[in-house]
């Protein structure tokens, strides 16, 4: 049995010496019963140690060793060789390639599609930030992921969009102040991949990367349009009311 597991054969018998006999044994012992050569008896025991099916002890200055029970050994290789298949399973998986590259994309059709592509593909969580008239494309999607259970929040920019039945989301109504707002669409997948993109010189231009510091960097900027937009909300005045911090406010994104 315990060749089939990988042992060697003075391994197998040594164990076979000290299981049977029921008994502490010491080195000298084990030589005379196993046939194991002198010469290795003391290497075989160590391995054996450290592998777990044999104990050994020190008593004054003579060392003795002693067996695994069978039906220990037995179970102990039966989890090993469980452990084993499992990882030579999951060797065999072809592992996720990690795309930490900027890729560029051009064409508002193709920013529109792909921008669907990410969410049906979402499994955990969608953050979105664009213009009520490309969120009207998206609405029954980000509904439905919602429902799969895929936490989604959204901000929106713009008061012309349908009645929508997210739980997380956000609207910024712009006003002539807002001088400073731009076209632009925001999305993280997944906190995985993101697709940013606004309009250059009349046409929509994208990136879309998996590099984790470009994903993090964005996330920490949605949420930070997504409280500038709930504080505004909730206290108009209090925000407001002061030219130097309305100055300030209507100079960023949100």
């Amino acid at each position: 049995m315990l060749l089939q597991f990988g042992y060697s054969q003075y391994e197998s018998k040594v164990y076979e010496t000290l299981v049977t006999s029921g008994e502490a044994m010491d080195a000298s012992s084990i030589v005379k019963l196993s046939g194991v050569p002198k010469a290795k008896i003391y290497e075989v025991l160590d391995r054996l140690v450290d592998k777990g099916i044999v104990m050994d002890t020190v008593s004054g200055k003579k060392r003795t060793y002693t067996a695994l029970p069978v039906e220990a050994v037995i179970d102990k290789l039966t989890h090993e060789f469980e452990s084993d298949i499992k990882e030579l399973r999951s060797a065999g998986v072809r592992k996720t390639v990690v795309d930490d590259q900027v890729w560029s994309l051009k064409s508002h059709s193709s920013i529109q599609a792909f921008c669907k592509q990410m969410i049906e593909e979402a499994q955990e969580s969608v953050l979105v930030s664009m213009w009520s008239d490309e969120f009207n494309e998206i609405t029954d999607l980000l509904d439905r992921k919602e429902r799969e259970g895929v936490r989604v929040e959204a901000l929106v920019t713009g008061d012309d969009h349908p009645e929508v039945s997210l739980s997380k989301l956000y609207v910024l109504n712009p006003t002539a102040d807002h001088d400073k707002l731009e076209r632009f669409m925001l999305l993280v997948t997944d906190t995985k991949q993101l697709l940013f993109a606004g309009v250059e010189q009349g046409s929509w231009q994208a990136i879309r990367t998996q590099a984790q510091p470009f994903v993090k960097v964005f996330v920490e900027f949605f949420y930070h349009d997504m409280a500038l937009t709930a504080f505004s909300r909730k206290y108009p005045e209090e925000m407001f009311k002061d030219e130097e911090i309305k100055a300030l406010l209507l100079r960023l994104r949100y």
